[in-house]
């Protein structure tokens, strides 16, 4: 018994997906299977819990029921998560702990919440946990990640320019519904009974290609089967954090073939710097039918940095992505070169690691006319002798603070282009 670990399941999904109701209907058809709830809403007033505490026998008097609201467990109520994960683990009274997040929570930060507990170097240790020196992960472990997608909806939040208020930090509902998928061991696609079959299958096909790792689930009514998403033992953190589609169409170097309902990817590599005007522009007329990119560019202009280009539905952002090695003194340079042997590989002897990378998710993508406008936006070759510092500019700036290790992209750091303003 002293060796017992409380799996975890953590529920994501997007305002309206149905999280609650899967949540009901697990905790109806348990079985013996005792199940304590954690369930986070962003209100004063959680009104997830309550609807919980209604549908089922679960109840906050039995401490079967905890509620975290008024914030978000996937950034500042973090602490308060592991201080009741604590409190629902240290006596061991429970087969397995759901946690429903609220649905603006982005699920790789509450899993590595889970993951590394108070380890993580900006999170403090919290009142509770140092009063009662409780390990809060000492006695579980994150066990399943799920994430419950509309699947009638799915196709308009995609293309809805809605942006979600999460405690002052704004969120593109494209941008955070793509994250959710991205993120997940298991992917319940809810609200089956409102989608003909070959609108279905194009959802799925899609979220697939945004998620290859996750087991794919049908439901109606949020009707899941208990034994799909707790206690599998499918959560790997490193296996998740990987295994999104546009990171293994990188590692894989290969354009995919037109799949049944026209959902594609490919990937654009370029070694010279693309021309901040034309880009903008490209920006501005971004196809639709893309769904997800992500990369990192070389900018003319701006020798020394990376940029990175992240596209959600209709987010289109742009970032920091450090310091290119090229830009670094020698000495520190070759420290990083002998620290990363692969990035010698592609080592230009003019322009050392700058580089044009991009990977391309979409449905009914025209492959050519991208690329091609991608080539245009390339600095021809008398482009070359021009002053970079002549051309308009009209991307974001940023600040870099010295670093000891490889450069890194900062996501929180990235800026909203929309149309390259």
């Amino acid at each position: 018994m002293s060796d017992y670990s409380t799996p975890v399941t953590v529920l994501s999904g997007t305002l309206g997906a149905g999280k609650t109701t899967v949540l009901n209907h697990v905790l109806a058809e348990s079985g013996d299977r005792d199940l304590a709830v954690l369930v986070n809403d962003m209100g004063e007033v959680n009104v997830d819990a309550d609807l919980v505490a209604e549908s089922s026998d679960i109840t906050e008097d039995e401490e079967e029921l905890i509620e975290l609201s008024n914030g978000c467990i996937c950034c500042e109520l973090r602490g308060d998560l592991l201080d009741a994960i604590a409190e629902l683990t240290h006596e061991r009274q429970f087969d397995a702990i759901v946690v429903e997040s609220t649905g603006v929570a982005e699920p790789l930060p509450v899993a590595q919440t889970l993951t590394l507990g108070f380890d993580q170097s900006d999170l403090d240790p919290t009142e509770f946990y140092e009063e009662t020196g409780v390990e809060p992960l000492e006695h579980c472990h994150l066990d399943t990640t799920v994430t419950v997608v509309d699947a009638h909806q799915f196709q308009r939040a995609m293309e809805a320019e809605e942006v979600l208020d999460d405690d002052g930090t704004k969120k593109h509902l494209g941008d955070l519904l793509i994250e959710q998928v991205e993120f997940c061991d298991v992917l319940v696609l809810n609200k089956c009974d409102l989608v003909d079959e070959e609108t279905l299958a194009e959802v799925e096909e899609t979220v697939a290609a945004l998620q290859p790792r996750a087991e794919i689930v049908h439901t109606t009514h949020g009707k899941v089967d208990p034994e799909a998403i707790i206690e599998t033992g499918r959560f790997d953190f490193e296996a998740a954090r990987q295994s999104a589609g546009w990171m293994q169409e990188l590692q894989a170097e290969h354009e995919s073939a037109e799949e049944e309902h026209g959902v594609t990817s490919f990937v654009f590599d370029a070694r010279g710097p693309l021309h901040p005007e034309r880009f903008a522009d490209f920006l501005d007329s971004l196809s639709d039918d893309v769904v997800r990119s992500k990369g990192h560019f070389w900018l003319a202009g701006r020798e020394d940095e990376a940029l990175t280009f992240n596209v959600a539905g209709q987010s289109i952002r742009v970032g920091p992505g450090g310091k290119w090695l090229a830009a670094l003194p020698p000495e520190e340079r070759e420290a990083q070169l002998e620290a990363y042997p692969q990035l010698a590989e592609d080592w230009d002897d003019e322009w050392g690691d700058r580089n044009v990378l991009f990977v391309f998710i979409g449905v009914e993508m025209d492959h050519e006319a991208i690329r091609a406008d991608l080539e245009d936006c390339l600095l021809t070759e008398a482009e070359f002798d021009e002053d970079w510092s002549t051309y308009e500019d009209r991307f974001p700036t940023f600040e870099y603070e010295p670093q000891d290790d490889a450069p890194e992209a900062d996501p929180d750091a990235q800026e909203e282009v929309g149309l390259a303003d």
